[in-house]
């Protein structure tokens, strides 16, 4: 029986025909540009690239084309001689390229109508069009990635912010994949322990240890257990935080948003009840993602266009990683500040948002204080904001980035960042937890074995092992054509 990493990857072989064909693509954005780059990669990259393009000067036969060099000249038609473009050309011998295949990389100017030209020329001399995430793919398939790093690639090109792209980078470069091996090597040790005494009997293999069986599958819990620890400021990290600005007409909201953001965007005025609907802006704080909505403020209303707005306002704070619960510091309380603190109480539960108390307009005497702030929403941290002078912005910022993450923005756990890999971790951590209970009422060892190998099958949908044919081409269809 084949093991599962290569089975997955026959089924993936089979399925995309790698190795048979010779794929093309345009790796740059679509529009006008001054570069623009097309891809080859497959057996026959050099001899379709070698056909479209002649050098400027002479090039010793036994030396062309050289590997890993920019090389001046044009692309041709082959069969007119028509110059279609002035270009510099790689020619990048396997294995030591992005897909450990023959590549050919032509670098030429960014019109959209050139770079197509190429692309039909390489089609016309052999090649076929690359599918979205095709490069990628075939550097999975032919080892030099895993699934993770992989999807890593992916995650760079799409990040958003500092910290995203710090989280993306170390997943391509393989922490993720080193993690979560180690939680799999040491489930898989149970593993070999195991069968060696079931599959050898007549050589006297003695039975294992129970107290080791357990110490493994108790590393590797561990292992898991650190990653899912991270993995909510890792979603935070990739996807960016969703912060909701809310309180009772007329505390300041609208002022915090355009603090926050360094321009004026939400309208301003002495009238309550100007904004009548969320306002959502993207800014970063630290490095850090934020999507920030401005709310209508939450009070019983008549109007139905006002009735409305305080509606969305509860969808956004219900949806919010973060509240900012926003009270005038120059007034006393109102009732309405309480009616707003225990409808907010009761629509995010027990297990709702964390929330920051902004004591807002510090520029005006002050009227309550933290401890009268803090009646609303009890164990909240409090800041002191002027939004018109952006007093207290700053605290208010790294308070954010600290509530929001835990001050792991730069953990070694925030690593798991794909509700993909939550979910495989956390099957493969009730599979450990089984086996452990299975072992634990002396069970025979071929039950504790089922557990360990569904566990090793969950861990292996990270990094590939298992992975099947649709899922491969579920995660490499969100891929853009040429990477």
């Amino acid at each position: 029986m084949r093991p599962s990493t290569e089975v997955a990857q026959v089924e993936a072989h089979d399925a995309h025909d790698a190795h048979t064909d010779t794929i093309v693509a345009i790796a740059t954005p679509p529009g006008v540009g001054a570069v623009g780059i097309v891809r080859l990669s497959g057996p026959q990259a050099f001899a379709i690239g070698r056909a479209l393009f002649r050098p400027a000067r002479r090039i010793p036969e036994s030396v062309y084309p050289p590997s890993h060099l920019l090389t001046y000249g044009h692309i041709i038609d082959p069969n007119s001689g028509e110059i279609v473009d002035e270009v510099l050309i790689a020619f990048l011998r396997a294995p030591r390229t992005y897909t450990r295949e023959d590549m050919v990389e032509i670098n030429a100017h960014g019109g959209p109508l050139i770079l197509r030209r190429i692309v039909e020329l390489a089609l016309a001399a052999g090649a076929r069009a690359a599918q979205p995430g095709e490069l990628t793919l075939r550097a999975f398939l032919n080892g030099r990635i895993d699934l993770t790093q992989a999807e890593g690639v992916m995650a760079l090109i799409n990040a958003g912010s500092d910290a995203g792209r710090r989280l993306a980078l170390r997943q391509m470069q393989g922490d993720l994949s080193a993690r979560v091996q180690a939680a799999r090597t040491a489930a898989l040790g149970a593993l070999t322990r195991i069968e060696a005494s079931i599959d050898f009997p007549e050589e006297e293999v003695p039975p294992p240890d129970p107290a080791e069986l357990g110490d493994l599958m108790a590393q590797a819990r561990d292992e898991i257990a650190g990653l899912l620890a991270g993995a909510e400021s890792g979603r935070i990290l990739r996807e960016g935080l969703r912060v909701a600005i809310v309180g009772r007409p007329n505390v300041g909201k609208s002022s915090l948003l355009n603090a926050l953001l360094g321009v004026e965007r939400a309208i301003v005025t002495p009238i309550a009840g100007t904004t009548r609907d969320t306002v959502e802006e993207a800014a970063q704080i630290n490095g850090v993602a934020l999507h920030l909505v401005d709310t209508a403020g939450l009070t019983a209303t008549d109007d139905p266009v006002e009735r409305l707005g305080v509606e969305r306002s509860r969808t956004a704070a219900r949806e919010a990683d973060l509240l900012l619960l926003t009270v005038d510091g120059s007034q006393p309380l109102t009732e309405l500040d309480g009616q707003v603190a225990t409808d907010l109480h009761a629509l995010l539960g027990e297990e709702g948002a964390p929330v920051i108390l902004v004591m807002n307009k510090a520029d005006l005497p002050r009227a309550i204080n933290e401890e009268e702030a803090q009646a609303l929403w009890p164990g909240a941290p409090v800041v002191h904001t002027s939004a018109l002078e952006r007093a207290g912005v700053a605290a208010l910022e790294e308070e954010i980035v600290r509530m929001a993450l835990g001050g792991a923005a730069q953990a070694a756990d925030a690593l798991v960042s794909a509700a993909r890999h939550r979910d495989a971790l956390r099957r493969a951590d009730e599979q450990l937890a089984a086996a452990q209970a299975t072992l634990a009422n002396t069970l025979p060892l071929d039950f504790v074995s089922v557990d360990l190998r569904a566990a090793l099958e969950a861990l292996g949908e990270i990094t590939g092992e298992s992975a099947t044919a649709d899922l491969l081409d579920r995660i490499f269809a969100e891929f853009c054509i040429g990477k």
